[in-house]
């Protein structure tokens, strides 16, 4: 890559419309970008130790939804459509050169909803979709939506994913704080109506635990009628959460896919 072009990738992250997207280490020499959707509740924390364990030729970019972390002030988001209109504006000035999308959960339906809206748009497509612990769209879901259920239930059922730490659940304070997105979080994806459509032109690479509670092996295998570019189903121990024991297996499985897919473009 000539010094003109690294100099104007530059300009371009300076340049962010606005704070959807967090750059933990911005890497002029990269050839690629990941971006990585979090799931429900998430922010940009939850990938934090993600990106210094890439290769130094994939930059990485952290989605970050309003109502969380340094973006605590502003309204919740509760609409699919809306999130994706407002991701598919910040993204653009990303997406000068290779890219594929990474999304655990809640953040699977997101990433594969925006790929399929800057394909609408045409805008440039992700070379890959890594879906990670998230049901395909037109799968029934296999339990019934809990964002309208009392405080108390909500939490329970959250529990039985894994994803409250006891610390926490235990701790009013914070979740005082943590619910509300929550809930909106779990609105937005409960309310989802996946609308039927061509199937994507970039590969598929769906992650599931053995354990998850949430998303079978079926379920996660759905995926494969998306794509027209092959798909692959890897599975890994635990439970919804198993990407925190087993980050270094799916980053070099992305970071492999990546790269193969520069090499065959």
């Amino acid at each position: 890559m000539d010094r003109e072009a690294r100099d104007q990738r530059i300009v371009n992250q300076a340049n962010q419309p606005n704070n959807w997207l967090v750059c933990p280490q911005v890497r002029p020499e990269a050839v690629s970008r990941i971006f990585l959707f979090p799931y429900a509740g998430g922010a940009p924390s939850a990938f934090n130790k993600w990106s210094p364990e890439f290769p130094s030729t994939i930059e990485t970019h952290i989605v970050h939804y309003p109502g969380r972390g340094s973006r605590h002030n502003e309204a919740l988001l509760n609409s699919l459509d809306s999130l994706v209109e407002k991701l598919t504006h910040a993204i653009q000035p990303l997406l000068d050169i290779r890219f594929s999308f990474f999304g655990h959960s809640l953040g699977g339906t997101v990433a594969f909803e925006l790929a399929r809206h800057l394909r609408h748009n045409g805008l440039p497509q992700p070379s890959a979709l890594f879906i990670s612990a998230c049901a395909a769209p037109q799968v029934p879901k296999s339990h019934p939506p809990i964002h309208t259920f009392p405080d108390d239930e909500f939490l329970n059922s959250l529990k039985e994913l894994g994803g409250i730490p006891n610390e926490i659940s235990q701790n009013n304070e914070l979740l005082d704080i943590l619910l509300p997105v929550l809930r909106a979080d779990f609105e937005l994806i409960e309310t989802y109506q996946h609308v039927p459509g061509e199937p994507l032109e970039c590969p598929i690479l769906a992650f599931g635990g053995f354990d998850d509670p949430r998303v079978s092996l079926e379920q996660l295998e759905g995926w494969a009628m998306h794509t027209n570019a092959g798909f692959e189903a890897k599975y890994f121990a635990g439970d919804h959460f198993f990407i925190n024991a087993a980050r270094q297996s799916i980053i070099d499985e992305i970071a492999s896919v990546a790269m193969l897919s520069r090499n065959d473009g």
